[in-house]
């Protein structure tokens, strides 16, 4: 999984918004336009990032497509000090 979340979140142009999104995640489950609007993204930016998330098991979603509400995996939250390193790598 530390392989995955430096990757994801440093290893390509999109780590610091995917960054952003994980730490917005991590106070309260959001759906899309929700982080869109409260990261000042736009939705087809946050859908891109949520979907690479997703494919990578750093994020899970609940609901419909347009409505789905996005949460950390289990596994996202044992690794959060490993994000909150990276974060730092990266700002």
């Amino acid at each position: 999984m530390e392989g995955v979340l430096w990757y994801v979140l440093s290893g390509t142009r999109g780590g610091p918004n995917r960054a952003r999104i994980l730490k917005a995640l991590k106070q309260r489950p959001r759906n899309a336009n929700q982080l869109a609007e409260d990261l000042d993204l736009d939705y087809k930016t946050v859908r891109h990032h949520l979907d690479v998330l997703l494919d990578n098991g750093v994020v899970d979603n609940t609901g419909g497509d347009y409505g789905s509400v996005y949460t950390l995996t289990d596994r996202t939250e044992q690794y959060w000090d490993t994000i909150e390193e990276i974060i730092v790598e990266i700002e």
